[in-house]
């Protein structure tokens, strides 16, 4: 029979166990001494299997270059992204400008780079080719689709540019959220809404690919510039792996990695600051986003 000493040590290592196991996983992943590195993208343009899977080339890239085993994830949707950068289950991400604003505004993440066209981004008005639908005005008593709530090109600068064309959303259209861009432009060629707005190299990379029939739809509005997608790291992760990850996206070059650049609709990135997101952080408040 076990003495009562060696019942209060079994006791204590049991209690010492649990609270070791209780804060290990409260601690995030890169805390736990874990070599994998958690990549994730915003689903703009769809978050299946399938489209993870088109992406192996990249994650095989980062692995290569950070010495790391590299796990890419999609979450479901855009604020399920700024939560993982916020609970530590994602260490580097892809986001919008308004996902960016609200992961910054909330758990300071670090933006890194950008494609250089994301400095000057726009959002893409589309209807089907037969469409009477010519000018933003011709909006009123119309279905309307956008991507996600989160979107910047999808929802947020297309809601703004009804809004300085003399349209209320609210008041002058009937609007549905798509979820995605692929999605906002099916909805359009379907006939199932009259108009969209959505990603531009989303619309473009679906036309070149086969995946929209162009005959049936057609541009009728491009908004002004705004600056949009930046690759952003959570504001604990090493300096030394934040600059190692955005190095591998500086290095990437045509026509050898090709393949890689064309997932990422872009052909050279660039150095992302805070700064440039000033003036989408103050269209997000006007419209009371954040």
């Amino acid at each position: 029979m076990p003495s009562m000493r060696s019942l209060r040590l079994s006791r204590r290592s049991l209690l010492v166990s649990v609270v070791a196991m209780g804060l290990e996983a409260a601690l995030p992943g890169r805390a736990r001494g874990a070599s994998t590195v958690r990549v994730g993208m915003i689903p703009d343009a769809g978050g299946t299997q399938v489209s993870i899977d088109q992406k192996k080339p990249l994650r095989d890239y980062l692995a290569g270059k950070l010495g790391r085993d590299v796990e890419l994830v999609i979450p479901t949707n855009y604020n399920a992204t700024v939560e993982a950068l916020g609970n530590g289950s994602l260490d580097f991400a892809y986001l919008g400008g308004l996902t960016y604003v609200k992961a910054h505004a909330r758990y300071g993440v670090v933006p890194l780079v950008q494609r250089a066209g994301d400095r000057r981004f726009h959002s893409l008005f589309i209807t089907q080719r037969a469409s009477a639908i010519h000018a933003l005005r011709d909006l009123r008593g119309k279905k309307f689709a956008f991507g996600d709530i989160n979107s910047t090109s999808g929802h947020l600068m297309p809601y703004y540019a009804m809004l300085k064309a003399g349209l209320d959303p609210e008041r002058d259209l009937t609007y549905r959220y798509t979820g995605n861009h692929p999605a906002t432009a099916k909805a359009v060629e379907a006939a199932v809404v009259d108009a969209g707005a959505l990603d531009e190299s989303v619309y473009r990379a679906m036309i070149d690919g086969g995946q929209l029939d162009k005959t049936k739809l057609r541009v009728f509005f491009t908004t002004p510039p705004f600056v949009d997608y930046v690759w952003v790291a959570r504001k604990d992760v090493p300096a030394d792996d934040q600059r190692t990850f955005a190095d591998a996206f500086l290095a990437l070059r045509e026509p050898r990695q090709a393949p890689i650049l064309e997932i990422l609709r872009g052909s050279s990135f660039v150095r992302a600051t805070d700064d440039e997101y000033l003036t989408l952080r103050m269209v997000a408040n006007k419209l009371q986003l954040l």
